[in-house]
């Protein structure tokens, strides 16, 4: 179980896709390196008020800790108590433009030591794509991208993580999904670490492809106040799940951890309605009638 390699892909993986988006919106991310004063640090990367992104960051982390927080220890009891170390990925890129999708990647580790020395470890991610304006090609060529990323270990991994992306992206308070959905998984531990490290990779490499084509189709459709409006009115949607049910940002707060990085995923543009719902047979009531249902895009 070596965790520097894991380390080292993540950091990696950062660059990478900073480096793509770049590309892509024409500005430079902003590159802030801390540290944690309980214990670890990380390096969070963000653009805002870019060409093509309104708001992006992708942020790496390694933090460790003397006692599990209670978000990490909710479905393993018998390590609470246990020193542990968390690394991860995580990304939220919110395009100015309303036909362009929000997208959410996230590939993570945690390794806790037992008492008696015994190390257990898990992984963790997946990607999901939010969009405001539905297309039916977009949603295919993202949900083909995560089976592709899978499809080596197996023709079983996809639909078990696109359901658990259904499940887990999913506003129980306002009973509808976040967006199209993805790929989801947590826990992974089987069958050995080599392994769970593989599929790891995999979901990380296949993020580029999976995004930046639909990114690169849309991101210059002329739109008005009307799109932007509803953009905003979704975007408000993507804030409650993250403030109320998203695990990585509540173990962020357990945990203590650095508070700019946690919330960089926020839209930087809101807005709630009273009671809202869109006119009969307009473009934004079909997102809610085509796109946010669960549906086998593949």
């Amino acid at each position: 179980m070596d965790s520097a390699a894991v380390k080292k892909f993540l950091f990696e993986l950062q660059d990478k896709i900073v480096t793509r988006l770049e590309q892509v919106d024409g500005n430079k991310f902003k590159r802030d390196s801390w540290e944690r004063p309980a214990g670890g640090g990380g390096r969070s990367c963000i653009l805002e008020e870019g060409n093509v992104l309104e708001r992006g960051g992708v942020a790496f982390s390694h933090v460790t800790g003397d006692k599990m927080p209670p978000s990490a220890t909710a479905h393993r009891p018998e390590l609470a108590g246990c020193t542990w170390e968390a690394m991860g990925v995580s990304l939220v890129f919110h395009p100015r433009n309303p036909y362009a999708p929000t997208v959410h990647m996230n590939v993570r580790m945690f390794m806790a030591k037992k008492n008696e020395g015994e190390i257990a470890f898990w992984f963790g991610g997946g990607m999901d794509l939010t969009p405001y304006y539905g297309f039916a090609e977009d949603a295919v060529h993202f949900h083909q991208t995560c089976q592709n990323a899978l499809a080596p270990f197996g023709n079983h991994l996809f639909p078990k993580y696109k359901k658990w992306c259904d499940e887990y992206f999913f506003l129980k308070h306002r009973n509808e999904p976040r967006g199209v959905g993805g790929i989801f998984f947590d826990d992974l531990s089987e069958p050995d670490f080599a392994t769970a490290f593989a599929i790891q990779q995999s979901v990380g490499n296949h993020f580029i492809s999976a995004y930046v084509p639909i990114l690169e189709r849309r991101k210059d459709t002329p739109y008005g106040e009307r799109e932007r409006d509803f953009q905003l009115y979704r975007r408000g949607r993507y804030v409650e799940f993250n403030l109320v049910i998203d695990r990585g940002t509540i173990f962020g707060l357990q945990s203590n951890g650095r508070i700019e990085s946690i919330l960089l995923s926020m839209p930087p543009l809101v807005k709630w309605r009273y009671d809202w719902h869109p006119e009969k047979s307009s473009p934004e009531a079909e997102l809610y009638e085509k796109f946010l249902v669960p549906k086998d895009w593949v």
